[in-house]
C-alpha cells in the first residue's frame, strides 16, 4: 500500500492550478477569520490525538494508514475554473475509524504538508481548507456513518460516510469563495449557486467513486486489522 501510494503521488499530472483554495485567493479578511475558526477544533482535535496515542499506542500504523490515504487521495486532482481543483477528499475513512475530532488533525497535516511540498493549497488559505476538509467533512462523515450503523449496514454506512464528506467539504468551499467573491448581481447565494454548479460537474462523480473506495479499504482493514478494529468498537457482525 506504501508502494502504491508513493506511485500515485508521482505519476499523478501536476496542472498549474492549486487543489483547494489557491494560496493568495481569499482577501485577507476571509483569510484570517477562517484560520480563527479552524483553531479551537485543531486543540481539541490535538488533545484527543494525544489521548489515543497513549492509551493504544498500537493504533498509531492505523492512525498513519489514514493520514496516508487522505494525503494519496486528496492529492488526485481534477482542474475547476473556480480558482480551486475537484479532487476526493479521504477524510472519511479516519473519521470512522478515530472520531472527526483526531481526523481534523490529520486532516491539517496533510494539507499543511500539501502546500508546503506539492504547492497544493496554500498557507494563508490554510484556514478554510481546514475547515471544509478537515473539519466539516470528517464531521459529516461521523455522523453519517452514525446514522447508517444504526440500520446493520456497516458497508453502506462506510460509503455514505466517505462520499457525504466529500460532497460536504465541497459545499463548504463554494460557500467560502462565494462569500469571499459575491456576484454583482444576486449576491452570495448567485456565487454560491455558481460555484457550486461547477463544482458538482466532477464532485459527484468523484464522491461516489471516494465511497467504493474507502468500502474497499474498509474490507481489508476487517480481513487485516481486526485486533485494530476490536480496540476501536468497530467489528460488529454484517447484516
Amino acid at each position: 500500500m506504501a508502494a502504491l501510494s508513493f506511485c500515485l503521488v508521482l505519476l499523478t499530472p501536476a496542472p498549474a492550478q492549486a487543489m483547494h483554495i489557491a494560496e493568495g485567493f481569499l482577501p485577507l479578511q476571509w483569510a484570517v477569520a477562517w484560520w480563527l475558526i479552524s483553531l479551537p477544533f485543531l486543540a481539541v482535535g490535538l488533545r484527543s490525538l494525544t489521548r489515543i496515542s497513549r492509551s493504544h499506542p498500537e493504533l498509531k500504523l492505523l492512525l498513519a494508514l489514514a493520514g496516508a490515504f487522505t494525503f494519496v487521495l486528496s492529492a488526485l486532482k481534477i482542474p475547476s475554473v473556480t480558482g480551486s481543483c475537484s479532487h476526493p477528499t479521504g477524510t472519511g475513512l479516519g473519521a470512522i475509524l478515530f472520531g472527526p475530532t483526531v481526523m481534523t488533525v490529520i486532516g491539517s497535516i496533510v494539507l499543511l504538508f500539501q502546500a508546503l511540498l506539492l504547492a497544493h493549497g496554500g498557507l494563508t488559505t490554510l484556514g478554510a481548507n481546514i475547515f471544509s476538509m478537515a473539519i466539516v467533512g470528517p464531521f459529516v462523515a461521523w455522523g453519517a456513518f452514525q446514522l447508517f450503523s444504526s440500520s446493520g449496514h456497516r458497508r453502506l454506512a462506510v460509503f455514505a460516510a466517505a462520499a457525504l464528506a466529500d460532497l460536504a467539504t465541497y459545499v463548504v468551499t463554494a460557500g467560502q469563495l462565494a462569500i469571499a467573491f459575491p456576484a454583482a448581481s444576486g449576491g452570495v447565494m448567485a456565487s454560491f449557486l455558481k460555484f457550486g454548479s461547477i463544482f458538482a460537474i466532477t464532485q459527484i462523480p468523484l464522491a461516489i467513486t471516494e465511497g467504493l473506495l474507502t468500502v474497499l479499504v474498509w474490507n481489508w482493514l476487517q480481513s487485516y486489522g481486526q485486533p485494530e478494529l476490536k480496540t476501536l468498537r468497530l467489528l460488529h457482525q454484517e447484516s
